[in-house]
């Protein structure tokens, strides 16, 4: 790995094993994905048509942690679903520019929508209904008890994870979308309206799929509100009754680091940034910590992703929105917060892959994959046993750290250095900078029993604002190649390996990169 030379920090200590008060071992399916509703059938395909290219990109995610990620299919389209039982299309949507360009606001289903959730084998559905129309007028309703007879149907069997009634009601009165409450929507009346749609759905299953009640297999994801200071409070609604009825399975929450056109958004001073991933975070885990849920009722991440209103172009689209990724998301698991369904759409700037060709985008695997197959692979197998991850801090913004631990013993360090390093001049050009790559070189103090060789696997592009081009421990997975599956590349340096000296693992890492230490080796 050649770089300009650059700082060396003091040697991190690393300790023997997790401590006192680290976070919860990590649940299956901790990096899942959340799918925009009117966009499922295009990530999914159908029975006859599955679209295999999603699949192999779940199936690496799976590979590396023991389990495929779950999919929540949601967003703010699944509060503006009616079902026409006469559509022969699975989705007819209209666009009104003025709402939204990103997605349509005008929609209707129809019964081959569901066929989408017989497409990828040994996956786990949420399934969101709508309440936004549903708790205020006739059609959304009848579009209530019209549909769960067809989506439990199919999600019969494995398939069912929960359900989901409603998307972000904390904006119901607010949306820029276009207000479906009075302003005086308040927490009780939300609960109300939750409580009349949920004991609905409890009796239409009861009619057609009797076999999904009960306590381990019906349950709902909530309350799914935006963030955690909008118009209805996370707290006050789970205190006015939310799940008095004891279906409340996972609490959800969704989280956005910034906006697309906020003003001051940028690569390096929003997404690379630990600092504000921190403070973006803190405020769910203070929610998280006030609900004092029970140990049997998960808190989550629903929906997230970097920038909400579907991403910037150059920034959630860039190799330093997968450094973002891994940093959020090994963030996320070392403060508690037990699952991340990462949000996308068809067209969406911040999407993981793009499932289909449009006229605005082509077909490919993104540089936000890449970040979350990173994060899959320090994670590893949740089978070998418990896993821990505990963060490292480090002295700068612009760099993370993290141990993971299996079992209570330290099996590996991922280091992520921020350091914006744009391989085009001003990362806006097509004139290649001039400058040379910097880097620094991190030290870790490990336990006495790390000893022998430490292998090194890297996350790698030509720069933060490099859109293609991007690896993971040398492998691509680009549609180009094999359709998403793993190929590894000839041209990447792999099989690294560092020695612990004196107790302590030294480890270079350019700038706009990040490096995973792996022990026990021999």
């Amino acid at each position: 790995m050649v770089f300009a030379s650059g700082n060396t920090s003091t040697a991190v200590v690393v300790p023997s094993s997790p401590p006192t008060n680290a976070a919860l071992p990590i649940l299956e399916a901790f990096i899942s994905y959340s799918i925009e509703f009117v966009f499922f059938p295009d990530f999914a395909g159908t029975s006859v048509a599955p679209n295999t290219f999603s699949n192999n990109l779940l199936n690496n995610l799976g590979n590396f942690t023991g389990t495929k990620p779950h999919i929540r299919v949601g967003g703010n389209t699944q509060d503006y679903a009616l079902y026409n039982a006469s559509l022969k299309a699975a989705v007819n949507g209209t666009y009104n520019n003025a709402r939204s360009p990103d997605y349509p606001t005008t929609i209707y289903i129809g019964p081959s929508f569901f066929d989408s959730y017989n497409t990828f084998p040994d996956t786990k559905y949420v399934h969101g209904f709508n309440l936004g129309l549903g708790g205020n007028n006739s059609a959304g309703w009848q579009t209530l008890l019209d549909t769960v007879p067809l989506a439990c149907k199919a999600l019969g069997g494995d398939k069912l994870l929960w359900w989901e009634y409603g998307n972000e009601p904390d904006l119901f009165s607010t949306s820029a979308q276009g207000p479906v409450r009075p302003p005086g929507w308040h927490e009780s009346q939300y609960v109300a309206q939750w409580l009349n749609g949920t004991r609905a759905i409890s009796g239409q299953l009861e009619k057609y799929c009797p076999e999904l009640l009960g306590g381990e297999k019906y349950g709902y994801l909530a309350p799914s509100f935006a963030g955690t200071n909008s118009r209805l409070k996370p707290v006050l609604t789970w205190q006015d009754g939310l799940n008095v009825d004891g279906d409340v399975k996972i609490f959800s929450s969704h989280n956005y680091i910034g906006g697309a056109t906020q003003p001051g958004v940028t690569l390096q001073g929003t997404l690379m940034n630990h600092t504000k991933t921190v403070l973006s975070i803190a405020s769910q885990v203070n929610v998280s910590n006030h609900l004092s849920l029970p140990s049997s009722i998960p808190f989550i991440l629903g929906e997230t992703n970097s920038l909400y209103n579907q991403g910037k172009p150059g920034l959630s689209n860039s190799f330093g929105a997968a450094l973002w990724g891994l940093d959020f998301n090994l963030y996320c698991a070392a403060v508690g917060i037990r699952r991340v369904h990462m949000h996308m759409g068809t067209d969406y700037r911040y999407a993981a892959w793009q499932p289909v060709a449009t006229n605005k985008t082509s077909i490919g695997t993104k540089p936000p994959y890449y970040g979350q197959v990173a994060a899959a692979a320090v994670i590893g197998e949740l089978g070998r046993g418990e896993v821990k991850i505990v963060n490292l801090p480090l002295e700068g913004e612009l760099e993370s750290a993290y141990a993971a631990f299996v079992d209570g013993k330290l099996e590996k360090i991922a280091v992520i250095n921020m350091q914006s390093y744009n391989y085009t001049l001003n990362g806006t050009s097509a004139v290649r900078n001039p400058e040379r790559r910097k880097g620094k070189t991190y030290s870790f103090q490990v336990p006495r029993y790390c000893d022998g060789k430490v292998g090194v696997q890297r996350l790698l592009a030509n720069g933060s604002d490099a859109i293609t081009g991007v690896t993971w421990d040398g492998w691509s997975y680009n549609w180009e190649l094999e359709r998403g599956k793993p190929v590894r590349l000839g041209n990447i340096t792999v099989g690294e390996s560092v020695r612990r000296i004196g107790g302590v693992v030294s480890i270079e890492v350019p700038d706009s990169s990040a490096a995973v230490l792996g022990f026990g080796g021999k």
